[in-house]
């Protein structure tokens, strides 16, 4: 190992990031790794003399010495961080002192985006560059291509763009799935959403899948072959795809594996941060917080097993009969696109609000792009998405844009089936309902929050706004008036 030969550092050899090392390597490049456990490190070496033997140029380098991997690094230096997001500061304080002024760092982590903006600050007092960095496509894209999105400083995107763009996925029109966001935290807000939608998309699935196995009494291979057949259609995207797989594995046993599968999901955070922002700027997200719930629900597993013997639901020869209109599997494909559809609208529409609040500068157009590969929400739906903002780059919701209009239009029917059929079969479908109703409320012209601003003034003189006339004003409200 020579003096200051390799174009990049990975911090953090765990799955993501010696998948990244080596995929960035795979690109003809040298790249240097540094774990604390030295065995990590030199399992990266080990993989990296297996991997990379055939591809010119390509080296991978892991050490368990912090000094000497930072004087291993062509200057200046580029360092990716790919810690968990509660490690990142100390992180940062233990490689600090072997950086010197014009390297650059690089957060590739589920860090939230105010943490990423505070670095951002700090380091830049010290004279170094910063990029907060979102990373979307597991492991496996990590090591083969994923989707990458990066924020912060320009002039430092620039310098390590030759690095990140041959590892990224590639649209199917070859675009590279990773770009500038913006300044600031734009990287780590845009993942943060993406994470958002995910957990949307993820319920809404679960959902259909419930509605099918409990409500419809499906076998799994028939659900399976449903999730297949919609895969080639226009719900063809990576979530359905895997449901797909999920949904035919078999246990040891022979039986099916899903089926012994605990109903409690867990979550990492980055959900309800795509929550509390989105009531932060004022943006409805509905259907993304009806997931961030349904999975605080499912986490009651063992209240929930007390309450199912005590309390009464629907009975089986009622959940039969509500769920016994014509066509109702057929309607669920439609259901589930324009449920989709809505969750999508709702996390551009918040980071589109974000890029104006908090002067990100972040395209849409972009953002759709960067997720048509390699990240977990790719769909066949984001080359229309990217169409949408292509043709309009400060549309204030996407289901204003013609296209929408015409699709929303034509499937809200099989929607509002699904809704009421799971209202009266007594399965809950949080997720499609909250989507029906983040449509039905967009467009209504008038909303009964008329009557919520009188109270707010009847007993807070909160004031309120009239129709008929410009101001604000309130009343002096009579009890019991006649």
């Amino acid at each position: 190992m020579g003096h200051k030969e390799y174009d990049i550092g990975i911090v953090g050899l765990g799955v993501m990031g010696a998948n990244l090392g080596l995929n960035i390597a795979s690109r003809g490049r040298q790249v240097a790794g540094y774990n604390r456990t030295a065995e990590k490190a030199h399992r990266f070496t080990q993989r990296g003399a297996i991997e990379l033997k055939n591809i010119p140029d390509a080296r991978a380098w892991g050490t368990g010495d912090l000094r000497a991997f930072a004087a291993a690094l062509k200057t200046p230096r580029v360092c990716l961080l790919m810690v968990p997001a509660s490690a990142v500061d100390d992180a940062i304080a233990e490689i600090k002192p072997f950086l010197e002024p014009g390297d650059i760092l690089i957060d590739g982590g589920n860090s939230h985006f105010p943490d990423t903006e505070r670095r951002l600050d700090q380091l830049a007092k010290d004279g170094l560059h910063f990029i907060g960095m979102g990373v979307s496509g597991g492991e496996e894209g990590a090591r083969h291509g994923p989707s990458m999105m990066p924020g912060g400083e320009q002039k430092a995107w620039e310098r390590v763009r030759p690095l990140l763009e041959p590892a990224a996925a590639k649209a199917s029109d070859g675009t590279p799935c990773v770009a500038w966001m913006g300044r600031g935290g734009a990287g780590h807000f845009v993942k943060m959403v993406h994470n958002g939608i995910e957990y949307a998309l993820m319920q809404l699935i679960a959902e259909s899948y419930d509605l099918m196995r409990r409500g419809l009494g499906l076998e799994l291979d028939a659900i399976q072959q449903r999730f297949a057949a919609w895969n080639r259609g226009p719900l063809a995207s990576y979530l359905i795809e895997i449901t797909a797989d999920i949904l035919q594995q078999r246990d040891a046993d022979g039986s099916y594996l899903l089926d012994h599968i605990k109903d409690a999901a867990r979550q990492k955070g980055t959900g309800r941060w795509t929550t509390e922002a989105a009531l932060a700027l004022g943006i409805p997200t509905p259907t993304i917080d009806a997931a961030v719930t349904a999975r605080g629900l499912s986490d009651f597993f063992d209240f929930r097993q007390q309450a199912a013997k005590t309390l009464t639901g629907v009975s089986s020869e009622g959940r039969a009969q509500a769920l016994r209109a014509p066509g109702l599997p057929e309607r669920l494909e439609e259901a589930l696109l324009t449920g989709m559809i809505l969750s999508y609208a709702q996390g551009m529409q918040l980071i589109g609000t974000a890029a104006s609040e908090y002067a990100y500068g972040t395209s849409l157009e972009t953002v759709a792009g960067i997720w048509r590969g390699g990240c977990i929400i790719r769909a066949a739906l984001l080359e229309e998405i990217r169409a949408a903002y292509r043709s309009s780059p400060n549309l204030e919701n996407l289901i204003i844009d013609p296209g929408f209009v015409a699709k929303l239009g034509s499937a809200q029917a099989a929607l509002r089936g699904i809704v009421a059929a799971a209202a009266r079969a007594g399965i809950p479908a949080p997720a499609h309902a909250s989507a029906l109703a983040y449509y039905d409320a967009l467009i209504s012209a008038r909303l009964p929050a008329n009557l919520i601003q009188a109270q707010r003034d009847y007993f807070g003189a909160h004031t309120y706004e009239r129709l008929d006339r410009p101001g604000t004003f309130h009343t002096l409200w009579k009890k019991d008036a006649k």
